[in-house]
Parts: C-alpha cells; sequence; structure tokens
C-alpha cells in the first residue's frame, strides 16, 4: 500500500481537474464515514445523553428557533 507522502506526491502531478474531481469523491467519501460513524453511535446508545438533554431543552422551551438564530448572526 502507498504511504501518505507517495499519494500526495502522486497528486501533485495531475491535472486540476482531476485533483478537484478527486477532492469531490474524498469529500463524498468522508460524508459517507461520518454518517455510519453516527449510525452505529445512535444504534450504540452513546447518543442518548446527547438526545435525552435536547427533548428536555424543548420541554422546558430552553432553544431557539433556527431561523431566530441565523437571522441574529
Amino acid at each position: 500500500m502507498p504511504t501518505i507522502l507517495e499519494i500526495e506526491a502522486a497528486i501533485k502531478q495531475l491535472p486540476e481537474s482531476d485533483i478537484r474531481q478527486l477532492a469531490a469523491w474524498l469529500e463524498q467519501y468522508l460524508n459517507d464515514l461520518w454518517d455510519r460513524q453516527i449510525e452505529a453511535d445512535l444504534a450504540s446508545g452513546k447518543l442518548d445523553n446527547l438526545i435525552a438533554k435536547a427533548e428536555a431543552d424543548i420541554a422546558d422551551f430552553q432553544v431557539r428557533d433556527l431561523n431566530e438564530f441565523l437571522d441574529n448572526t
């Protein structure tokens, strides 16, 4: 398997259009990894405390509407 340095050197030799295509692929790949990690964390219960806290905050009206928050930036 090539090393990171070898991969970096190979990328530097690619035309810009290929580098941009690779970057788009890598971004999608990382997004898919993130999605799988979130799904695994959810299934394992790792997010249960965060979900419970969010639900409690909503029930106690301790949250702001997202549009209200975005309008104040």
